[in-house]
Formats: C-alpha cells, structure tokens, sequence
C-alpha cells in the first residue's frame, strides 16, 4: 500500500491510498490540502492510514501548520476517523463543517469546538477561498456538504462520482459512467427527489476540476457531467418500487 501526493491545481494537492481490499477490485482514499495563509486539510483519512496521509501531507507542508480540518460527511471514518490524531499534530487546527455535521456529530467528536459555517458561506484561507455548500443526503448522510475553491473552480465532491480500482491523480475523460457502475455495484446514494437539483445546483457553479473522493481529479467541463449525473439519478428516482 503505497501512498502518493501530486499537485491538481494551483496550491492545492491530492494525497491518494490504494487499498486492495473492500469493493471488488480495490479503492481509492484521497485527502486534499490547500494551501494558504491558513492551510486547510480536506478528509482526515481513517485512523489506520493516518501515519502514511501525515507522512504524505508533510510532503508540501509541515502538518502542524494545518488551520482547518473538514470533509463532506460527518458521520464516516474514511472522512473524519483520524481527526484528533490531526488535531494533536496541528495545535491551532479548528474543524469547519456545515452546521447540521456539527450540531449531529462533531461537537462531540472532535477535542475542539468546530467551526460550523452557513450554506455559502465563504472561508478566506489567505489566497484561496473556499465556499461550504449544503447538499443533504448527496451523497448519503444529512450531513453532507462540499466545498469550492473559488480561485481554481475545483469542487472538492466527496463520494460523487466514486469508482472502484486505481485511479491516476487527475484525467480528462469521462467520470460518469464509471460512477454509474459503481453506484449500481455498491448501493452508496440516498435518491430522492432533491437528488437531481441539488447536483445541477452544483452545476451552476461552473466546476473546472471535480476533486473525488475515490477516484482521479477531473479536469474539464465540471457541470456537463455533473448535470449528466442527475440525469441519472431522476431517472432512478422515477422507477418503480421494486
């Protein structure tokens, strides 16, 4: 197991972890850091990986430096199970959330009072600004949120658009149909009717790079397959009870 760091976008990096083990054909864990005044760390990875994302992260800067923690779901261990050990490295670190993420699991989780911000509120790092953005059961949890680096258009996504195996560190081609199929293999996504809207909402932001959690960085027309994505899950939404 072996984990790498490149550079995706101007002051930002992806730390990936392949991990054979889980869904057929293996995973991969991606954390993100943007750098700035006050650098931010984007998934904690799970405790298991924590010295290998550490070793990975100090790569591009000293972990201690860190000043914000966040991640899309609150209540996952790949997203946040190693937060106190980066809390304990990073003295001035704060957890930043959306506040359903704090108010459900982060004030208790975390050894430090979180920083819980409003839907489109915009956090200033010192250089690059990143908006939280509410997406409720998009992916999963009622929790969930992303964020959007204003400067380089990159939305960091969370689980959408996951794919199983190996990923290379960005790509150009196309991300939809994979993360079709490993919808259809892995049951992730809680469909409803805002399902849809809320990707297209998403969409008007107008992504340049869409940062996966599981998976390579796209680079291209963010909210075509964003948009293509929703048409998927409306048409899943619109079949029958099985």
């Amino acid at each position: 197991m072996q984990t790498r760091t490149d550079q995706i976008a101007d002051r930002i990096y992806r730390v990936s972890t392949y991990v054979a083990d889980g869904p057929p054909g293996g995973i991969t864990f991606n954390q993100f850091v943007v750098l700035g005044e006050q650098p931010l760390l984007f998934h904690t990875g799970t405790r298991r990986l924590f010295p290998a994302v550490r070793d990975a992260v100090a790569r591009v800067i000293d972990p201690a430096r860190l000043r914000w923690v966040s991640s899309g779901h609150a209540s996952r261990p790949d997203e946040y199970g190693s937060l106190e050990q980066w809390l304990a490295v990073a003295p001035n670190a704060e957890v930043v959330h959306g506040k359903i993420g704090c108010f459900l699991c982060l004030s208790d989780m975390a050894s430090r009072p979180p920083r819980a911000v409003d839907d489109g509120e915009v956090l200033d790092l010192g250089g690059p600004r990143v908006r939280w953005l509410d997406t409720p059961h998009v992916p999963g949890p009622w929790e969930a949120g992303v964020l959007f680096e204003e400067n380089t258009g990159t939305l960091f996504c969370g689980d959408l658009f996951s794919r199983t195996g190996e990923a290379d560190a960005t790509t150009t081609g196309d991300i939809v149909d994979a993360a079709i199929a490993h919808d259809q293999l892995m049951h992730g996504h809680a469909v409803t009717r805002q399902t849809g809207p809320t990707l297209r909402r998403l969409a008007e932001l107008n992504p340049q790079r869409l940062a996966l959690m599981h998976g390579p960085t796209f680079v291209g027309d963010g909210a075509a397959a964003l948009c293509s994505l929703a048409d998927y899950f409306d048409d899943v939404f619109a079949l029958p009870a099985a």
